[in-house]
């Protein structure tokens, strides 16, 4: 234990001397930056939705005998008990904090170190006055604490909690009778006690805050081609306005091998982020390691036959022979046609200019076949598609849906004469239009995951294409 909390410690300090990075992101990580607004939500949220309040009550009123009283906190000979500072504490029983009003949660960021947190609560207390009858009284109070951002070890960023204090405001008596040395006592009994009833329940607040925080780090599947692993890439950092993580994106293959593809020559200039908004860069490095894998999967091949195209697209050797009647030799007319494409190189995306596309290189094997007989080669091209790619955000992954722009053949070979393979241009972008491109949108459904930090929800962001990476901002 010594000594994983040195290396807590030393994780802690060596975070201190780092200031975030000036609009440059040197590795090829998922860069996220969440805005302080976001984790005052997740705190928030925290004590809304779980069972904290309910919990710090539970361990309140589980002393029977109150706070107060022969068998309470300051009873038995304690400093305000009978015989002690005050002889007067045993005309007051069972005075036990029953209400525990939701706080309001204010935080500032703290460069180098972490978070200053402030819960404000109003507390309510309930006994008996000194002359019977109930006892109502209400007390404000600010629980001060210091929470260090680190790492866990685990990989993941955590919160830490490093101090805690308590402030105790105004006190209001809602009900019954209480004399002003009595009033003291309880001033002071809640003085020395709300820290340790109360300071437990920021801990708790970090424990879910931290589960979210963990989230981001974790594996997600891409569907049946295997997944993505984010992990933490460096230390995190904080400004006065946000936290910043950069994380790596790890491409696995459904056997477990990692897809990995060259970095890009330049780091990415990540534009500032404004107050109030939280960021995701999707680097260009995981474009194509999610492409890479589709490609090695095979999920880019096709065989295309006349069943998966429209009528209205020729797929015949009498269309082929309006073309280019060279490339037929002595076939007869209407026989259909079989093109066999294979996509042997890994795709390129390129994402510059506000603009997301992507070159595959194909080879294409133009064949004939009667239903009952053995395909016949004819020729094979070398074909380039560039195709335009619209991206759109959800909660969870940016969306691709594909479009073809251009399309350009040379003649690899052929079984009859040579022949010119720009007249096949139009044609075969008509068929891949008609079939390649709706299976390849649909095998595109698996998408760009996006880490998940603190339930920060990606669906509506803003987006922006700069060179080699993908923008996502979201108001906070």
């Amino acid at each position: 234990a010594p000594s994983r909390m040195w290396g807590l410690w030393s994780l802690l300090l060596l975070w201190g001397l780092v200031t975030p990075c000036q609009g440059l992101l040197e590795k090829v990580g998922t860069l996220a930056r969440i805005d302080k607004d976001e984790l005052g939500k997740a705190i928030q949220n925290s004590l809304v939705g779980g069972p904290i309040l309910q919990n710090v009550l539970g361990t309140v009123t589980s002393v029977n005998q109150g706070l107060l009283g022969s068998g309470g906190l300051l009873g038995g000979g304690g400093l305000l008990s009978y015989g002690g500072v005050f002889g007067v504490v045993e005309e007051l029983s069972g005075l036990k904090i029953e209400e525990l009003t939701l706080p309001k949660v204010s935080l500032k960021l703290l460069p180098g170190f972490g978070v200053q947190l402030s819960l404000h609560t109003k507390v309510g207390l309930h006994g008996s006055g000194p002359l019977g009858g109930l006892l109502q009284l209400a007390a404000e109070v600010n629980v001060s604490s210091r929470v260090a951002l680190g790492v866990s070890s685990r990989g993941t960023p955590i919160l830490v909690l490093k101090r805690c204090s308590t402030l105790l405001g105004h006190i209001s008596l809602l009900s019954g009778l209480l004399p002003t040395p009595l009033f003291g006592v309880v001033e002071q009994t809640l003085f020395k006690v709300l820290p340790g009833l109360l300071c437990p329940m920021v801990d708790s607040v970090l424990g879910v805050v931290n589960e979210l925080l963990g989230t981001a780090l974790s594996l997600v599947p891409l569907g049946a081609l295997g997944s993505v692993e984010f992990t933490l890439a460096t230390l995190p950092l904080i400004s006065n306005q946000y936290i910043e993580l950069d994380i790596n994106p790890i491409v696995k293959s459904v056997a477990g091998d990692v897809i990995d593809f060259p970095k890009p020559p330049k780091p990415i200039k990540v534009p500032p982020k404004e107050d109030h908004t939280s960021q995701v860069v999707v680097p260009l490095y995981l474009f194509n390691t999610v492409f890479g894998l589709l490609q090695t999967n095979g999920a880019l091949d096709i065989d295309i036959t006349p069943e998966l195209v429209p009528s209205n697209v020729p797929l015949t050797t009498t269309d082929l022979a309006a073309l280019v009647p060279e490339a037929l030799g002595k076939l007869p007319p209407g026989q259909q046609l079989l093109l066999s494409m294979r996509v042997k190189e890994a795709p390129s995306f390129t994402l510059q200019n506000g603009k997301a596309t992507i070159s595959i290189p194909a080879n294409v094997h133009v064949l004939s076949y009667h239903l009952k007989g053995t395909p016949e080669a004819l020729f094979e091209l070398n074909a380039v598609l560039t195709l335009n790619a619209q991206l759109a955000p959800s909660a969870t992954k940016l969306h691709l849906s594909l479009s073809l722009e251009r399309l350009s053949v040379k003649l690899a070979s052929s079984f009859a004469h040579a022949f010119d393979a720009a007249r096949l241009e139009e044609w075969l972008s008509h068929v891949v239009r008609a079939a390649y491109v709706p299976k390849l949108n649909v095998d595109l459904d698996v998408g760009i995951p996006l880490p998940k930090v603190l339930n920060v929800n990606f669906a509506n962001a803003a987006l922006e294409i700069i060179e080699n990476a993908v923008v996502l901002t979201v108001a906070s």
